[in-house]
């Protein structure tokens, strides 16, 4: 394959902006923002320490199911993807395989992040493989790029980590300790504390909770408990936000069944009918939800994704190695009652609810006018377009539907959800997107050209709104070092 050459047409100054208003706003009002990216999967323990990455195959491909996939879909083996190759042969396949993701959302941020970090405006081919894996090896050692100076050159503001309430959070103290500008929060994320399919499992993780609690787990109140005990330190820890990932939101009123014996019968080793999972997972999150909203948290709820689909690699590799899927899950009544439950006694925190299936956009877009109640600007939220929709159709189509069916003005905006410190430049290409949505249609006439107006509601959506929203502050943290 011949090399491809960075060209003046591609991933230009004016890359997606494809007028002079669009350009203006881009360029004027949301380009220089600072980001604030409320919930990735960033390891805190990189942050912590500051860890310098020997290569660039240790930053941008371990870890990244993305990339895993359109390699294994060109024919790669898995000993390059995942297995025992060394660094620089797993770069070489992803160099080969690179120019086959055009029009995959891959090829725009692997160009992006090569050009963002390093300079490099060739576009990545087998031809220059050895050069660009060279060359980024030693800008990796200087001390700008490790994990700080990397968040740094992206102007990251707030990085919200997902944690398991188990996580002592030390990570977390121990960077706050030193008293940097960059805020890095906790995000609790209880999903294991309902997860009950898996009795043996299920078992295990009530000793380690129970032991970080100080509290024997016997029961479901002494299990809801811990819980609260661990709202309590993450909150103290600077914690202002939840995050859920389920198949949809779970509602039951069966009168047949209750939490407690659902809860005795797994710690028996009795796998839950379907009806008791549902169950079971409704309390939890109902009682959960309104701690969040006592403590003024914000929740976020990740729906529809179908996950582990394939059980020889699932158990090969584990689980976030590239094998779930877009689920097709009805979701609009269960989170209308949800929702309900909660606001009928006023009890529904600040929410944000994304979506996996394009098909649910306008459900979630116009479900979320249901529970704003004044109380709040942008109470409720429609998330960005998350994992499979989280590249320039799936923004757009995300844009739009709130925009029909709510008010984008009000909304948070961008994150990158990912665990790769090279994915930051995917702010800049939701601004992009977002500035030439606007500015597409001031020039056709159908907004006024206002340019200080757009660009200060340009200005909200990148980062003013998310940055009110969670109010993420220093003085949030009350532990003790």
């Amino acid at each position: 394959m011949t090399q491809l050459i960075q060209n003046s047409q591609f991933l230009s100054d004016d890359f997606l902006l494809k007028n002079k208003f669009s350009q203006q706003l881009f360029h004027g009002y949301a380009k220089d923002l600072p980001i604030i990216d409320y919930h990735n999967h960033l390891p805190p323990a990189e942050i912590a320490t500051n860890r310098k990455f020997e290569n660039i195959s240790s930053i941008w491909l371990a870890g990244d199911h993305y990339k895993w996939r359109a390699m294994r879909a060109l024919g790669i083996d898995e000993y390059y993807i995942t297995g025992k190759a060394s660094d620089a042969e797993k770069f070489d396949k992803w160099a080969y395989t690179l120019p086959y993701t055009l029009r995959n959302p891959l090829f725009h941020w692997s160009a992006l992040e090569l050009k963002r970090y390093f300079g490099i405006t060739d576009l990545l081919s087998p031809t220059n493989s050895s050069q660009i894996y060279s060359t980024t090896a030693e800008i990796l050692q200087e001390e700008s790029f490790r994990t700080r100076g990397l968040l740094n050159q992206m102007k990251v503001e707030v990085v919200g980590t997902t944690d398991d309430p188990t996580d002592d959070l030390s990570h977390h103290l121990a960077y706050r300790k030193e008293g940097l500008s960059m805020g890095m929060y906790p995000t609790f994320r209880p999903d294991k504390a309902f997860a009950i399919g898996n009795p043996q499992n299920y078992s295990s993780y009530l000793v380690t909770l129970g032991t970080v609690s100080g509290m024997e787990i016997s029961s479901f109140d002494t299990l809801m408990e811990a819980l609260y005990k661990r709202i309590d330190f993450f909150h103290s820890m600077g914690c202002r936000v939840a995050d859920h990932g389920l198949e949809r939101l779970s509602f039951s009123r069966d009168s047949h069944l209750a939490a407690d014996r659902i809860f005795q019968n797994t710690l028996a080793g009795n796998p839950p009918t379907a009806a008791e999972q549902e169950y079971f997972t409704f309390q939890v999150l109902t009682l959960l939800s309104k701690q969040y909203h006592a403590k003024g948290w914000v929740q976020q709820f990740h729906l529809g994704a179908l996950r582990n689909t394939n059980e020889r690699m699932a158990l090969r590799l584990g689980a976030d190695t590239g094998f779930d899927s877009i689920g097709d899950f009805d979701q609009a009544k269960s989170l209308a009652s949800f929702f309900n439950e909660l606001d009928k006694t006023d009890q529904l925190p600040k929410t944000v609810i994304y979506n996996n299936n394009p098909k649910d956009n306008e459900v979630f877009a116009s479900m979320i006018g249901n529970f704003n109640d004044g109380s709040i600007k942008g109470k409720m939220q429609y998330g960005s377009g998350w994992w499979y929709l989280d590249q320039k159709d799936g923004m757009e189509k995300q844009l739009n539907a709130l925009s029909n069916l709510g008010l984008l003005s009000c909304f948070i905006g961008m994150l990158t959800d990912s665990r790769s410190f090279l994915s930051f430049p995917r702010h800049e290409y939701f601004r992009r997107i977002l500035c030439q949505l606007i500015g597409q249609e001031v020039e056709q006439g159908e907004l006024p050209w206002d340019e200080q107006w757009l660009g200060k509601i340009i200005q909200d959506i990148c980062y003013y709104n998310a940055k009110a929203y969670f109010n993420f502050s220093p003085q949030n943290f009350s532990a003790n070092p």
